[in-house]
């Protein structure tokens, strides 16, 4: 079956990127990331973001957009029977326009893969095409996938809190602390 992704939720304030590779069954049905109800993703932005996995979708993602979060997928389209990445058709592979995408949000800093077929994808079809990448961090993260059980889940959730530290806002001038000079003994 040839799926495709879904557009991409970002605007142009974005620090963090996170990419998947290609939503599943579950996700193309419902129209919406990380749908699987057993996918850990929600429960983590839950815990990072304090984003409610059971508010309407359309908040969710509004709310990690506010928190400087967007999300997209490497592939635009590819072959998969299954939900399973292993089960992508290599020759089927259509990777998303992230030329476009990096010029209307230049402030992303950090570009986390939800699992490594994403960020293999990534390096392998998306990568030798981009230029001017300066200052961009890659971080592939463990998959948020039913089917990556076999890291324990607080380890995941332990890799994924560089998702908030990445996403914070810098501080302002004003909000740093003001250095005081010596003070000397009189």
């Amino acid at each position: 079956m040839h799926v495709h992704s879904f557009p991409p939720e970002v605007d142009p304030s974005c620090r963090v990127l996170i990419l998947g590779s290609m939503p599943g069954k579950v996700s193309l049905r419902a129209g919406e990331y990380y749908a699987h109800p057993r996918n850990l993703f929600w429960r983590f932005m839950e815990e990072l973001f304090e984003i409610d996995p059971s508010a309407p979708y359309a908040r969710r993602v509004a709310r990690l957009r506010d928190c400087g979060v967007g999300l997209w997928d490497v592939l635009k389209s590819c072959t998969r029977e299954t939900s399973l990445d292993s089960d992508i058709v290599p020759s089927s592979i259509v990777p998303n326009d992230f030329a476009r995408l990096f010029r209307e949000c230049p402030r992303v800093r950090t570009v986390c893969f939800n699992g490594t077929k994403a960020a293999s994808a990534f390096g392998r079809h998306v990568l030798p095409g981009l230029h001017d990448l300066d200052g961009i961090a890659f971080l592939p993260l463990p998959s948020t996938s039913p089917a990556n059980a076999s890291i324990p889940l607080a380890r995941k959730l332990s890799d994924w809190r560089v998702v908030a530290e990445a996403a914070a806002p810098p501080a302002s001038p004003a909000a740093r602390p003001a250095e005081t000079a010596p003070t000397q003994k009189p």
